[in-house]
């Protein structure tokens, strides 16, 4: 096994439903108040039609998935390459799985192949690559 304890083909998922709460947090934190996300007579005059749930929100889950599932605690993002290629609407179920693409020989050091599918009718949403960072703390 490699420093991370993680090997090339393993993968790790996680689901989150997205709410109208989650998008209003989301707002207040980051002082994104675009009207795709809040104001149904603007998204109706768009392709869309729906309100639209940010994207940090969809790109959000991968935050999770890395630090609690794989590689784990102590884990960060070192670079993100991700492309975003269709909406997450509030209510919509979105999956985010990972695989590890590659392991460092000698470093905590990993390249995850990402992707976050709408579980409604299984459209890709998001897809990429991360390069991953774990930080290893002994326990003693």
């Amino acid at each position: 096994m490699s420093v991370l304890q993680i090997e090339v083909g393993q993968t790790a998922s996680r689901s989150l439903t997205l709410t109208s709460e989650h998008v209003r947090q989301y707002a207040q934190i980051t002082g994104d108040r675009n009207p795709l996300h809040f104001d149904p007579e603007f998204v109706n005059q768009t392709p869309f039609g729906r309100l639209v749930v940010h994207g940090g929100l969809t790109s959000g889950i991968l935050n999770a998935l890395v630090a609690e599932d794989m590689p784990g605690p102590g884990t960060v993002f070192m670079s993100m390459d991700l492309n975003f290629t269709a909406p997450v609407f509030i209510g919509d179920t979105i999956r985010a799985t990972a695989e590890v693409m590659e392991v460092h020989e000698s470093k905590p050091v990993c390249r995850l192949a990402v992707k976050v599918v709408r579980d409604e009718d299984d459209e890709v949403v998001l897809s990429g690559t991360t390069w991953c960072y774990r930080f290893m703390v002994d326990p003693s």
